[in-house]
């Protein structure tokens, strides 16, 4: 079994989790966001073969994993005493890009090399990170938080693809 087959049956137990989906749904609540992010990142473990660097930073050893539900953008967090070295980080890793349908039964995994996505969005985020987080003020005026994204147009037109799910069903696999 190969690292695709390996995560698709993941997915199978998992992700796609028919009586969840049908509990939520009974109990008239959403059922897209339900899955975690660690299991997006443990799915993506099975994808390219990578473990958790278990610190702060990329989340798979070379690897940065992202979801969101179809056609959403993908959201990038960047703290204060973490986010500059994470930024530039985020220059040196490849992306692992997972969209989902509501109801899970459809998924798309695209990857892209962090210098693919360098010069459109982590250099131009790095001064606004910086302005973010201007030490010369007071704490009190300094925002909380940094976040920037990247759109699913962007990934979906540029980005190569590695797995497709279609009602369920893995219908395309391509290695990383």
């Amino acid at each position: 079994m190969d690292n695709i087959d390996k995560a698709y049956d993941f997915y199978s137990k998992h992700i796609y989790d028919k009586e969840k989906i049908k509990l939520l749904r009974e109990y008239n609540l959403k059922t897209a966001g339900f899955v975690p992010s660690v299991l997006w990142e443990l799915f993506g473990a099975l994808i390219t073969g990578k473990k958790g660097t278990g610190l702060t930073g990329a989340d798979l050893e070379g690897w940065e994993v992202k979801s969101s539900v179809e056609r959403g953008s993908f959201e990038y967090q960047y703290h204060l005493n973490t986010g500059r070295p994470k930024l530039i980080e985020d220059c040196g890793v490849s992306h692992l890009f997972c969209s989902y349908s509501k109801d899970y039964k459809n998924v798309f995994v695209r990857m892209m090399t962090g210098e693919e996505l360098r010069e459109s969005y982590f250099d131009k985020w790095l001064p606004e990170y910086e302005l973010n987080y201007d030490r010369s003020i007071e704490s009190t005026a300094r925002r909380q938080r940094f976040r920037r994204s990247i759109p699913f147009g962007h990934v979906s037109k540029n980005g190569k693809l590695v797995l497709e799910i279609k009602n369920t069903e893995l219908v395309y696999k391509n290695t990383v």
